[in-house]
């Protein structure tokens, strides 16, 4: 019969429930759970991984072998930021946090060019839901300036959405 404070039936359940207990999971192993929730570039897992590193483990060497089955990839963790970043912020942003992701340069610079194709309509969309009328007057265009600039988007797009809506 089951002994109901044991996670699982017999002996062997038990073993195995003190076992995970004692013993931290694996560098492979936290780095799967990160990638099962979402991509994310070497660098970020790196760093995300280095405050668990145990004597004989090697972060590198796992990194590797999950770029080696096509588990991590920068490029595929660029594409999801920017699909989740494009619909807010500006082109100027979005590159500005792939570099603090540690994206290489030349991903970033693949990227850039779609996004400002779509950066105007982008923040066509973004001045739309936070103001939705044209400034009255110099202060409130300063305000709504600013509020784009912050979100990265380029100031001749700025003001290609402010000219558009007087």
């Amino acid at each position: 019969m089951h002994d109901p404070a044991s996670p699982l039936p017999g002996k062997r359940g038990a073993a195995l429930s003190e076992k995970k207990k004692s013993q931290p999971p694996s560098l492979r192993v936290r780095a799967m759970r990160y990638l099962a929730r979402r991509e994310h570039s070497r660098a970020e897992l790196r760093a995300k991984l280095a405050p668990h590193v145990q004597e004989g483990e090697d972060v590198d060497a796992v990194l590797d072998e999950l770029e080696k089955r096509n588990w991590l990839s920068d490029a595929r963790a660029a594409e999801q930021m920017v699909n989740i970043k494009r619909a807010r912020f500006g082109a100027q942003r979005i590159a500005h946090e792939l570099r603090q992701k540690g994206i290489a340069e030349n991903l970033i610079g693949t990227t850039l060019p779609r996004l400002k194709e779509t950066e105007l309509e982008a923040a066509r969309n973004v001045w739309q839901k936070k103001f939705g009328t044209a400034p009255k007057d110099q202060k409130e265009k300063a305000k709504q300036v600013r509020f784009l600039q912050s979100r990265g988007f380029a100031l001749d797009v700025i003001f290609n959405v402010l000219r558009v809506e007087n």
